[in-house]
């Protein structure tokens, strides 16, 4: 039986500054008229997914950002396929609050919505709110506690859930997000990169994020995941992969406008948010941690994107893509720097090549079949 197809999805620029930051020029709005009519665009060249990101107050090159849940509604009732994943934190949302939420978003988009639970990086959020921050490994604790309450909530009536963070009692939600035979219930991602992060993944959650790696980074992290998964006597989740993709028609005009994005970046910005994202992580006994071992250069995209390797002409990003869908990627999480015109093109120029190389694949080929060097 032929492998799934890989599925592509985009950072939405909903937050300010672009995808990369950098003084270089971004075509790239943060407004809501800019993100629909490139919702349409997407959705149209070969994107299945959308994910809006959040942040709650202006930080790091983001002065302004529009809400996630809200935003990610918006998207929804403006497009008639993509799926669009709205980014929470657990600590800031209630587990049942946000399942009404997401039960009235599936309903309005016919089962289109989804949720990316994120575990949060940025301290100064929870504490300008007044929240407690918590150490690493118990924010994802709470993150699987917060999945487990939002997955028995969509699914059963009289949910009874006496956790250490969260507590409820005969909860009903009705109505439910709609049970489709694609999922039966909104598809629940997350992200991270730690060790606690991977089991969190293999317990309970449907799809899990990496940051931006290499072939090698991506193979350690799909094994961890899938044996996380098969001690918890569940099917391992599917595998996103961060990627910043810069196609060219040649590969020079690539690789000068990676280097024009990397000597005009705001290094104030820059630093400040590395600063922000080594402290989330720092206590991780392993240094696994998302961004423990990022560069000035692997952090002016703020996930790490550069190091997937996506930069080039349509046939040799082609390439790449499809050699880490034989290591177990499933899906390709996407940022750009011309939003618009780089979306189309995409869907132009190098998903046919994804598409044909895809299909000579061999039936029942081993995701950890080796890959080019």
């Amino acid at each position: 039986m032929p492998a799934a197809p890989l599925k592509f999805a985009y950072w939405v620029p909903n937050v300010s500054g672009g995808l990369v930051t950098s003084k270089i020029e971004q075509r790239t709005d943060w407004g809501y008229d800019y993100n629909r009519e490139l919702a349409v665009l997407a959705e149209n060249n070969g994107f299945d997914y959308a994910l809006s990101q959040v942040r709650y107050m202006a930080s790091y090159g983001a002065e302004y950002q529009h809400e996630s849940t809200s935003f990610s509604l918006a998207l929804l009732l403006a497009t008639e396929r993509l799926k669009v994943i709205a980014a929470v934190h657990p600590g800031l949302w209630h587990p049942g609050v946000l399942a009404k939420l997401g039960a009235t978003a599936d309903h309005l988009s016919k089962g289109r919505f989804a949720v990316n639970v994120v575990s949060g990086w940025f301290k100064g959020e929870f504490t300008a709110l007044g929240e407690p921050w918590l150490e690493h490994d118990e924010r994802y604790r709470r993150s699987e506690e917060f999945i487990r309450a939002l997955r028995q909530i969509w699914t059963e009536d009289h949910t009874e859930l006496a956790g250490d963070f969260y507590r409820l009692r005969d909860f009903s939600l009705k109505p439910k997000p709609l049970n489709t035979p694609d999922r039966p219930h909104p598809e629940i991602f997350q992200g991270g990169n730690s060790t606690a992060a991977r089991a969190m993944a293999g317990r309970v959650s449907d799809w899990y994020f990496s940051n931006g790696k290499d072939f090698d980074g991506v193979a350690e992290q799909v094994e961890d995941v899938r044996k996380s998964a098969a001690e918890a006597g569940r099917t391992a989740p599917k595998f996103g992969l961060n990627g910043f993709l810069i196609a060219r028609d040649t590969e020079a005009e690539a690789r000068e406008t990676l280097r024009e994005i990397v000597a005009r970046a705001d290094s104030e910005a820059v630093e400040g948010f590395g600063a922000a994202v080594r402290q989330a992580g720092r206590s991780t006994a392993d240094g696994k941690g998302m961004w423990q071992d990022s560069g000035f250069e692997d952090l002016i995209q703020y996930n790490d994107g550069f190091r997937t390797g996506l930069i080039g002409t349509p046939e040799q990003i082609a390439e790449r893509i499809v050699a880490y869908k034989k290591l177990g990627v499933d899906l390709f999480l996407l940022g750009f720097l011309h939003y618009h015109e780089e979306v189309e093109y995409f869907g132009k120029r190098v998903l046919p090549l994804v598409r044909e190389l895809e299909a000579r694949l061999p039936e029942g080929e081993p995701a950890s079949a080796p890959v080019p060097a």
